[in-house]
């Protein structure tokens, strides 16, 4: 049974009457557990308040799948008031590290002296409120770090076709480009005239054109190359079906071919079908090279997306692009902008830069923008609408999604309140949205919710002054 000796060597119940003590010890239960042994589950209901005697016990709290630890509970500590007091579930998981032994006191009779003794209450807030500050700075390094590991798994995954184009493009060039000077050589070598060696360069050139300007219609292209292997088959060439699609790439008609091979129909060399191929490679490498530079093009534009997004060359505040924001966080988030997902833009262009904080504004465009694609589960529309309003801004980020109950409408900008399932959410990233929003920028965020249509319209001023933390 618990003694009040015990109970006085925490101070938290040192301003407590002998009476009360031996109340307190009336009602606790003992608890052991083994090492091991798992005393609350995160997402669990509340239960009583804990005095923990011996042992250590760890805190841990699921993300991404893993129990993160968060902190410990050590021999000569108290824990519960938190849930207690607040009637909401466990935020946390705690394990005993070792074996334990320690107390509890139900919700009711921990109210109760809370209510009855004035000091015993403020020492009471004042430990919540350190606790809870210190868990809330850790979920939020937590959430920002998880953030920052899914917009580089998602720019990972967006290098990595453009990447893999750029080094085929160059494994394959090599080999196509030494061809193209061997038989150069071997065409030079026949002192071809020169009026034919124009016709040839001619088509060449022409199709560098076309393919440069990305004129290619993909049922013209289909029923040219059908067309090509036709006549490549009745010309006799061998391996038809691989000169087939780079010549109609190309743009190449099987009445220029005609005009361009008549010569050398007859011929018992590898002239008889090398202009065939040292065209079709010709058109080869043109396309290896546009492969290779959209590839090049696409990593510059992703990088030049972070780098923006993060702010990296300018310093905490400057004047945002507000547009520009909102463009690079989609850039970023756009391996979950599956086929399921459409976005609707309707920018007013008339929008002027702001003075703010660039890359804390993105932390919440990517928040609002990531809960909206969740929301919509990979099928459905996200709208994204700003407006002028001359010395304030507002932007809406619109899903159409299933919407958010009215009985938690009041409740979604609470730190550590979620909707979504155990390790799936934080519950602080729309309170960190309120914060960049409201303490550092002195803007608002509204939220209007209903079947089908949620809404979560930002007012930003144009210019921020003397913003908090």
């Amino acid at each position: 049974m618990l003694c009040s000796e015990e109970l006085l060597r925490l101070e938290l119940f040192e301003t407590l009457s002998s009476d009360r003590l031996e109340w307190i010890c009336d009602r606790a239960t003992e608890i052991k557990l083994n090492k091991g042994e798992i005393l609350v589950r995160e997402g669990d209901p509340g239960r009583g308040f804990f005095i923990m005697l011996s042992g250590s016990i760890s805190v841990t709290r699921l993300s991404e799948g893993l129990q993160i630890p968060v902190g410990q509970h050590q021999n000569l500590s108290f824990f519960g008031e938190i849930q207690i007091l607040s009637d909401d579930l466990v935020p946390v998981t705690l394990q005993a590290l070792t074996d334990c032994r320690l107390y509890e006191i139900n919700g009711s009779d921990f109210l109760e002296i809370v209510h009855e003794c004035r000091d015993f209450e403020r020492t009471i807030f004042k430990i919540v409120q350190n606790r809870v500050r210190g868990l809330e700075s850790f979920v939020q390094n937590r959430e920002k770090m998880a953030a920052l590991g899914t917009l580089a798994a998602g720019l990972a995954h967006e290098l990595n076709n453009p990447a893999a184009a750029v080094v085929r493009a160059l494994k394959d060039i090599t080999p196509a480009v030494l061809e193209l000077q061997r038989m150069n050589l071997v065409y030079g070598q026949h002192n071809v005239d020169d009026q034919h060696t124009e016709e040839w360069l001619k088509v060449r050139d022409d199709g560098y054109e076309f393919i440069n300007n990305d004129r290619s219609k993909p049922l013209a292209m289909m029923d040219r190359e059908d067309a090509i292997l036709e006549w490549l088959e009745d010309y006799g060439v061998k391996d038809a079906w691989k000169l087939s699609e780079p010549l109609a790439a190309g743009n190449v008609e099987t009445k220029i071919l005609d005009r361009l091979m008549s010569r050398w129909r007859d011929d018992s060399t590898e002239l008889r079908d090398m202009g065939l191929r040292w065209l079709a490679l010709s058109f080869e490498v043109m396309t290896m090279i546009q492969s290779g530079l959209r590839g090049a093009e696409r990593v510059s534009g992703l990088v030049q997306s972070m780098r923006s997004y993060s702010h990296l060359d300018r310093g905490a505040k400057q004047l945002v692009d507000v547009h520009q924001g909102l463009e690079d966080t989609l850039q970023l988030l756009s391996h979950k902008l599956k086929q399921g997902v459409k976005i609707n833009r309707v920018y007013d262009r008339t929008l002027p830069q702001i003075q703010a904080y660039g890359s804390e504004l993105n932390q919440a465009w990517t928040n609002l923008i990531d809960n909206a694609i969740d929301a919509i589960d990979d099928k459905g529309t996200i709208e994204i609408v700003t407006l002028n309003e001359g010395d304030r801004l507002k932007i809406k980020i619109i899903d159409s999604g299933t919407g958010i109950p009215p009985e938690i409408k009041s409740r979604i900008f609470e730190p550590f309140f979620t909707t979504k399932s155990v390790g799936k959410g934080s519950g602080l990233g729309l309170d960190n949205v309120r914060r960049i929003v409201e303490n550092r920028h002195r803007g608002a965020i509204y939220l209007e919710s209903e079947p089908n249509r949620t809404c979560f319209t930002i007012c930003l001023p144009v210019c921020v002054e003397n913003a908090d933390n």
